[in-house]
């Protein structure tokens, strides 16, 4: 369990126990997970916001939550190696938040996280790889405060969105309203069908499939093993055979390569944090079987990585509920 923030430790709190399936699918196609040994690397760290920005053609991260406390700085990982960007104006410390990649501006886009007691946080960045600065994006009224918000990128209109989040001080303190990015403000939109609320799940675009898949998260006492897609107009829940069970703080990047959205690590109600990888078919979840995995974790951070072909991994909060790593692991050999 994550003992280090103070928010995923509220919400986990308040979490019940749940079930689910016991059935094991087969393995999708072969894979290992490699650790990268660099000379230079962010510092170690759980729950950043990190997203592919094709514009300056690098991974960015930021933010998070370290040993020594909430961190605002801005790191670019070019495949190769990663590299500190002192930006001249950067958004305030924060974990929790989540950025997505909005092609209309070619920017990527930030919102929210939390910042320690009660100070939960709505405010949107932007991030422009092209002069590699942040700007902060004004606007009234804004969504509400929340952390573990989830971020994509809607391949219909290319627009950055936004789905659910939480905050404790709410009277429902779980969000499921769906928002999306105008270029100057956020316009909440009004599905026929939403999903259940939730926080920290993971929300990725599917290219093969034209659709975002959505799973897991923590739904205060709702449950969240269950699976849904986002067309570019509506939600529709999906019945996949094997459910992978609701993790919260999961990793996930749609990588071409397998043409699949891969899930990586995260906390389980089921099994507490763990090292598991599974991908999503279209119909399905499949758990793959990786020759070689990193320990267990959660508040791990994700994208895949056109440079280098790969799916990367980042930092994370270990099982013992403590330690806290600044490994970068790639999904190769598929």
């Amino acid at each position: 369990m994550f003992s280090c923030s103070h928010v995923t430790k509220n919400l986990l709190a308040l979490a019940v126990a749940l079930t689910f399936a016991a059935a094991q699918p087969t393995i999708s196609h072969a894979s290992t997970w490699k650790k990268l040994s660099l000379t230079t690397s962010p510092g170690a760290r759980s729950y950043p916001a990190m997203a592919y920005d094709p514009v300056s053609k690098k991974v960015v991260l930021f933010g998070g939550f370290s040993a020594n406390g909430y961190l605002n700085d801005t790191w670019t990982f070019d495949g190769a190696s990663w590299t500190q960007v002192k930006a001249a104006t950067a958004p305030g410390v924060r974990t929790g938040a989540s950025m997505a990649f909005d092609r209309p501006t070619k920017k990527i886009v930030m919102f929210g996280g939390f910042a320690g007691g009660s100070n939960f946080l709505n405010d949107t960045w932007s991030w422009d790889g092209a002069t590699s600065k942040w700007t902060r994006v004004q606007m009234k009224p804004s969504p509400p405060t929340a952390t573990g918000a989830m971020l994509f990128t809607d391949l219909l209109s290319g627009r950055a969105m936004m789905f659910g989040g939480y905050n404790r001080f709410k009277r429902v303190p779980v969000y499921n309203t769906t928002w999306r990015w105008t270029g100057t403000s956020w316009s909440k939109l009004h599905p026929a069908t939403q999903p259940i609320p939730r926080a920290w799940g993971i929300a990725t675009p599917d290219a093969v499939r034209k659709n975002v898949v959505l799973t897991g998260g923590n739904g205060d006492t709702i449950r969240t093993d269950n699976t849904w897609t986002w067309d570019g107009k509506n939600w529709t829940q999906q019945f996949p055979t094997t459910q992978v069970q609701a993790l919260a703080g999961a990793g996930s990047a749609f990588d071409p390569a397998a043409k699949t959205v891969v899930v990586f690590a995260g906390f389980g109600q089921q099994t507490g944090d763990t090292n598991e990888t599974w991908s999503w078919s279209g119909t399905n979840w499949v758990q793959m079987s990786p020759t070689n995995s990193p320990s267990a974790r959660e508040g791990v951070g994700m994208a895949y990585d056109p440079i280098s072909h790969q799916t990367v991994a980042f930092g994370g909060l270990l099982a013992d509920g403590t330690t806290l790593v600044n490994e970068t692991w790639q999904l190769v050999g598929r």
